[in-house]
């Protein structure tokens, strides 16, 4: 007896079947027109497509078809899509020859792979199907890779490649593998953490009482708070919603441990969206051009998600322009240059952190909407943060105090857990059951130390 999800997949595979039928129909159709096979055909006219398959009900191609109003053109083009992984040798028509060249036919646009020995489409591809000799219907269907478009926003596909001077509709017609896996499945999947996705979606088990901040930080936490709650409604509501350009962004700035990256988590957590680190060491290239097309795969499939975006040690990235004497400063000024336009324009909300403000391109500035200092915590919240990250108390010895740690020692929350579990692994190997005060003071020299300080 087949599971529920069974039967699901049955549904999305019924609907994606039915689809890659009528796309070889059109493929069929398209071909003996190009060629002159077909009575009355004109090369520089369309055929008359098949009409669409009505679509299983409870299948996501039903639900996609229908969320969007895709059409017959942004149905093939989507079909043409999916086609590379799904039924491959539906495009092996395009491998014909051009006896008078020897070579591919141009109009037919594509490639190959390096391990693929099917046909990839590119964007050529879609319109030579949609539009074949037309030039009218060809201008048309650019409007498919619009960055206005549906399939755009949505994060469904795009032309995918840096063509430099090449025409448009070079690029290779990629469908986004999180749009692959809910046509499948049903299911939007997070991205996964690879060298064409370059960010981390990171979460925490501690909540907003675990976080110590001082008042007039978490006043302008709380500002964040909002916009992410109700933001973009809120400047509809008070007539604001064409000035204010969509997206926020924030700069939380201070020396390290002092809850930075767990107030951006908390703040997704919160606001119900997903907060993905970027890895910079994945990012940041020496070849001209890739540290923008790294930081693009990123960019293009958050733009139509709410995600909250966060560049910890942003400096790396986001550093002062130089004033330009080599081409290697003019190659890092392109880069910021490049960074700013693609923060700006983003409609999600931005999160970038620095130990330094002063490391940061002014001209980032002018465009946060926060900027956050977190300083130090004073003997007060140390207080408060020795207590709440030793959650069982019985594991001190008698002779600590902690009020007394907390007035004497200068730490940040991320060392004094640095410290504690020092402590704890120092007491383990002692065969102890609790910390002792010693325990905690060598953990408190290591860090002192590891920050240039005497313990």
């Amino acid at each position: 007896m087949s599971t529920g999800a069974e039967q699901d997949i049955a549904i999305h595979a019924e609907a994606l079947r039915r689809e890659l039928d009528w796309l070889g129909a059109a493929l069929e159709l398209r071909f003996q027109q190009h060629f002159g096979q077909r009575d009355g055909a004109s090369a520089d006219k369309p055929p008359a497509f098949p009409p669409p398959p009505a679509l299983p009900e409870g299948s996501a191609l039903a639900a996609m078809v229908a969320q969007h109003g895709f059409g017959v053109p942004e149905r093939l083009v989507l079909a043409l899509a999916l086609a590379p992984h799904l039924r491959p040798s539906a495009l092996d028509m395009f491998f014909v020859k051009n006896r008078d060249f020897d070579r591919g036919f141009t109009e037919f646009g594509g490639s190959r792979a390096q391990h693929h020995t099917g046909f990839l489409p590119s964007g050529e591809t879609a319109v030579f199907l949609l539009a074949g000799d037309d030039l009218a219907a060809r201008v048309a269907a650019l409007a498919q890779f619009d960055p206005d478009h549906a399939f755009a926003r949505a994060g469904l596909l795009q032309l995918d490649g840096e063509i430099g001077g090449e025409p448009q509709l070079s690029g290779a017609l990629r469908l986004h593998a999180e749009a692959l896996q809910r046509l499948q499945t049903g299911v939007w999947h997070k991205p996964d953490y690879n060298a064409q996705f370059p960010a981390r979606r990171i979460s925490t088990a501690l909540g907003w009482d675990d976080l110590v901040l001082a008042p007039e930080v978490m006043d302008e936490i709380e500002i964040v708070r909002a916009w992410l709650r109700d933001g973009p409604a809120l400047m509809e509501t008070w007539g604001l919603g064409k000035a204010v350009k969509p997206g926020y962004r924030c700069l939380f700035y201070g020396p390290p441990g002092t809850g930075k990256t767990l107030t951006a988590t908390l703040l997704g957590q919160g606001a119900g969206v997903d907060v993905y680190r970027i890895d910079l060491s994945m990012v940041v290239s020496k070849y001209i051009g890739e540290t923008e097309k790294n930081l693009a795969r990123v960019f293009d499939q958050a733009q139509s998600r709410r995600w909250v975006l966060f560049f910890d040690e942003a400096d790396a990235l986001f550093g002062k322009r130089s004033a330009t004497q080599s081409s290697n400063d003019r190659h890092a000024n392109q880069e910021v240059a490049y960074l700013l336009q693609r923060v700006e324009d983003f409609p999600g909300t931005v999160i970038l952190a620095t130990n330094l403000r002063g490391n940061l391109d002014e001209a980032f500035s002018r465009r946060f909407q926060s900027m956050i200092y977190f300083p130090m915590p004073d003997a007060t919240q140390r207080l408060r943060l020795w207590r709440s990250l030793i959650r069982q108390p019985e594991r001190l010895a008698a002779e600590i105090d902690l009020a007394e740690l907390a007035e004497r020692h200068e730490l940040s929350g991320g060392a004094m857990v640095n410290v504690l579990r020092f402590a704890a692994l120092q007491a383990h190997r002692d065969g102890a059951a609790r910390f002792s005060a010693e325990h905690l003071r060598l953990g408190i020299a290591r860090e002192l130390r590891k920050e240039g300080r005497t313990p």
